[in-house]
């Protein structure tokens, strides 16, 4: 603990301790080795790089709260964040992919997992294995509950039946955590679901072609059916019918990773935004000397900021064991203010740009396809603000029931 003299103000929030900003550094290097010169190509072809995709692995990128004795980095919550965050200021699909093995995959096992259950996978997971969370479905989006995949006892263990629909990084994934209903009860205040691991390579599990989306487009998405598929009871996360609990305390960590992805997104659109109103001259002068191009990206910077100093706190407060109430609340109020901070920030970039910024060519026109789904997946912004407001109230039962989240199109 850093002794401070009397009377002296702590760090900002945003002032980042000596190893969270070497990490920061590393992974920003990378980013513009790697990410960077990539992205365009990517999001044209709409699929990730095989080899980026080996080299996020070498990196540590893929498995960062891993202990080391497994193969991870053997990191903290807060470097996932940072890394999500500096990820998604070259690319958001890039940080979505690294978002969904940490904040939902790995972040389940280390935190749900059995211990035969992490020696098996997190290996794997550090070590080349791609990982998807598998909850919604047709008829479950933001009312995740209402799911109707089954998982019935059989023997020693389950056969799942079912259909998931919007599974982020389901092309490349080689391991599925699958929410399924075990119990009898059909509503949010009755779930009786349970979550297993699931192999790609089980009998019955196939994995549709991707869908073609507005944005994010490098981030696979894709049907997954399960049809007859056998699972050992070791596959179980957790307790049986328990898994609405595990299903809630995980996606807390998922919002923090998308509020993660859009502060970094909004971060990247205000970086080209300022480079291109210093550099461009007009009527004699640098545009950025106009008060129209001005306090449009004043505000944009001051927005962002806040939703940074939102992120960081909440990532903090997840890391250190807040109360639950106060995890839910914090992690739905970063994700809707970092959504909004994102559409505008990308907006506001292409506007400075003007033409060059409507062009394909140039990274804001993408990175304004990408802001989007921010205020859709992982929670609508209507369904943080119900969370939000049901514990405002102190209806805490409530608020529990609508944190399980709007999926579209990307972690589940």
């Amino acid at each position: 603990m850093t002794t401070r003299a009397p009377g002296e103000c702590p760090d900002a929030l945003t002032t980042l301790p000596e190893p969270a900003r070497a990490w920061r550094d590393k992974v920003r290097r990378f980013c513009q080795d790697a990410v960077a010169p990539r992205a365009r190509a990517m999001d044209v072809s709409g699929r990730l790089d095989d080899g980026l995709v080996k080299e996020l692995f070498d990196e540590g990128l893929m498995g960062i709260e891993i202990p080391e004795v497994y193969g991870g980095s053997g990191g903290d919550l807060f470097q996932v964040v940072l890394a999500i965050e500096e990820i998604a200021r070259h690319d958001p699909s890039v940080a979505v992919f690294v978002d969904v093995q940490n904040a939902l995959v790995v972040s389940a096992l280390l935190r749900h997992g059995s211990g035969d259950q992490k020696r098996r996978h997190l290996p794997r997971l550090a070590g080349g294995q791609v990982g998807a969370y598998a909850i919604s479905e047709e008829h479950a989006g933001s009312d995740a509950f209402a799911l109707g995949t089954r998982a019935e006892r059989r023997g020693d263990g389950y056969v799942i039946n079912g259909r998931k629909r919007w599974i982020t990084s389901a092309a490349e994934a080689g391991l599925f955590l699958v929410f399924a209903r075990t119990g009898e009860g059909t509503s949010s205040s009755a779930p009786g679901l349970s979550a297993f691991l699931v192999d790609r390579e089980a009998s019955g599990v196939t994995v549709g072609e991707p869908v073609p989306k507005m944005g994010i487009r490098a981030s696979s998405t894709c049907e997954v059916s399960f049809d007859d598929v056998r699972v050992e009871r070791g596959s179980l996360m957790g307790r049986p019918d328990d898994g609405g609990v595990l299903m809630v305390e995980t996606l807390d960590i998922g919002k923090l990773g998308i509020a993660a992805q859009l502060v970094g997104l909004a971060d990247g659109a205000l970086t080209h935004a300022l480079r291109h109103a210093e550099e461009r001259e007009q009527f004699g002068t640098k545009i950025m000397d106009f008060q129209g191009v001005q306090f449009p990206l004043a505000r944009i910077a001051a927005e962002l900021e806040a939703a940074r100093v939102l992120l960081y706190n909440t990532a903090r407060l997840l890391q250190n064991g807040a109360p639950q109430a106060e995890r839910i609340k914090a992690t739905s109020m970063a994700k809707y203010v970092a959504s909004a901070v994102a559409e505008r920030a990308a907006s506001q970039a292409v506007e400075t740009l003007g033409g060059a910024g409507f062009a394909g060519e140039h990274p804001v026109e993408k990175l304004y396809r990408d802001a989007k789904i921010g205020s859709i997946y992982e929670g609508t912004s209507n369904v943080q603000f119900k969370t939000i407001a049901s514990l405002l109230s102190r209806r805490h039962d409530d608020a529990e029931e609508h944190a399980s989240h709007s999926f579209v199109p990307r972690k589940d």
